[in-house]
Formats: structure tokens, sequence, C-alpha cells
């Protein structure tokens, strides 16, 4: 699968995931932050892999990011 096909089908899965529950309330900053780290991950995809290892460390740092973004949100839509 080339990763022009991946990155879009990952962003899809991602937002209609978490949509529902992460955007309850607005929270213009956090949604372009996560909008933002979505678009450097679909670049990192994107990227030539020879990167001696530190290119999928920035995928799993971005998302983790991801998750830590979502996850204030649902806080944020909690409390």
């Amino acid at each position: 699968m080339s990763p022009r096909f991946v990155a879009p089908l990952m962003l899809a899965v991602g937002l209609t995931l978490g949509a529902p529950a992460a955007f309850a309330a607005p929270q213009p900053a956090m949604m372009q932050a996560l909008r933002d780290l979505q678009q450097a991950r679909a670049e990192l995809l994107r990227a030539a892999p020879d990167k001696g290892g530190w290119r999928i460390h920035a995928l799993q740092q971005v998302d983790q990011a991801m998750a830590s973004v979502r996850a204030g949100m649902r806080f944020a839509n909690q409390h």
C-alpha cells in the first residue's frame, strides 16, 4: 500500500473514531494542534525512510502527541 494512500486513510480513521467524544465542546486551538500533528504525520510518512530509525521514532512521538491532545480535549469536555 503506498504512503500516499495510507496517510489519508489513517487520518480518516482517526477523525472518525475520535470525533464524537473529542470534539463535543469548541476547542479551536486543540483542534488546530491536532490538524497540525496529522499533517506532520503525513509528511513523515512521505519522507524517505533512510533516517537511521529517527523517522519511525518521530512518527511514534507524533502519534503519542495526537493521543495526548485527544485526551486533553476529552478531559476538558468532561469537566
